[in-house]
C-alpha cells in the first residue's frame, strides 16, 4: 500500500517539525521533544545514499534525538540498509482514510464536540494526561497557514476530549485523538470523529486520515466501522 500524493502530503504538513534537513537522500526532521513521527528520518525517495543514512544519523545525534527511521511498508531495500547497520523496526502504524462525505450523515448533538482555536486549557490537560504533551501539542501551533482546529469533546456535561485536526487541499488529518479514560467506551471516539469530518467538509476536504499503532485494536475497530479503511504502514527503526 503507497499513500497517494495528496495524502502524503498532508500527512507531513498537518503534524510538521520545528525544522527539516536534507542529507543524502533523507528529510530529517527536528522535533524538540515531540514525538517520533516529527524527529525521524525519512527518505526522499527511492535515490537515497546508503552513507546518508549514517548523514542522518548523525544530525539526530547532534540534535540530541534519538536515531530514527520512518520507513514505509514498500521501501524493503531501505529496511535492509537500515537492518544491516543495526537499525530494529518498532511501533508498526496504520495510516487509515475514509471519505469525510460517510461520517457527516448525522448532525452532531449539540455541545458535544466544538471546533476551538486555540485550544482550551482543559484540553491541554486531557493531552498531557495522555502523554500528547507539551512538545507534541507544539506541533499543533506549527501548522499555520493551513486551515487548523482543535476539537473538543464534552458528554455528560463534561469536558472530556481533545482532538486536533488540519487540512492540506483535499485532505484532512486529525492527530492526538484522547479521551478522558472514565469516559470511554460512551461513543465520544465516534463523535469526536464525525466532527473532524464535518471540519473537513467545511473546509473543502473530502478525505478524512489518522494514524494509528497497529498494536492499537480497539481503536483500529472503531475506526474500520466507521469506515476507515488502511491506506498505507509505516515503521520505526531505531537503534
Amino acid at each position: 500500500m503507497t499513500l497517494d500524493p495528496a495524502l502524503a502530503q498532508a500527512f507531513e504538513t498537518t503534524w510538521p517539525a520545528a525544522e527539516y534537513h536534507d542529507i543524502g537522500g533523507f528529510r530529517v526532521g527536528r522535533g524538540l521533544g515531540g514525538g517520533g513521527r516529527i524527529s525521524s528520518a525519512r527518505a526522499l525517495g527511492p535515490d537515497w545514499h546508503a552513507d546518508g543514512i549514517e548523514a542522518a544519523a548523525q544530525l539526530q545525534r547532534d540534535w540530541d534525538q534519538p536515531e530514527t527511521f520512518r520507513v514505509w511498508s514498500e521501501e524493503t531495500a531501505l529496511a535492509d540498509a537500515l537492518t544491516a547497520r543495526g537499525f530494529r523496526q518498532d511501533r508498526p502504524t496504520l495510516v487509515m482514510a475514509v471519505e469525510a462525505a460517510q461520517l457527516t450523515d448525522r448532525e452532531i448533538p449539540l455541545v458535544t464536540v466544538f471546533p476551538i482555536w486555540p485550544p482550551l486549557a482543559i484540553q491541554r490537560e486531557i493531552w498531557a494526561e495522555g502523554n500528547i504533551a507539551g512538545p507534541r501539542q507544539a506541533a499543533m501551533e506549527r501548522v499555520a497557514p493551513l486551515p487548523h482546529t482543535s476539537l473538543l469533546g464534552r458528554i455528560e456535561d463534561h469536558a472530556s476530549a481533545s482532538a486536533f485536526v488540519a487540512a492540506d487541499g483535499d485532505v484532512a488529518m486529525i492527530h492526538a485523538i484522547e479521551v478522558e479514560p472514565k469516559m470511554r467506551r460512551k461513543g465520544m471516539a465516534d463523535w469526536l470523529l464525525r466532527g473532524a469530518a464535518h471540519w473537513a467538509r467545511d473546509h473543502d476536504a473530502s478525505r478524512l486520515a489518522l494514524a494509528v499503532t497497529a498494536a492499537n485494536a480497539p481503536a483500529i475497530a472503531l475506526y474500520e466501522k466507521l469506515g476507515f479503511a488502511p491506506v498505507a504502514r509505516y515503521g520505526y527503526w531505531s537503534r
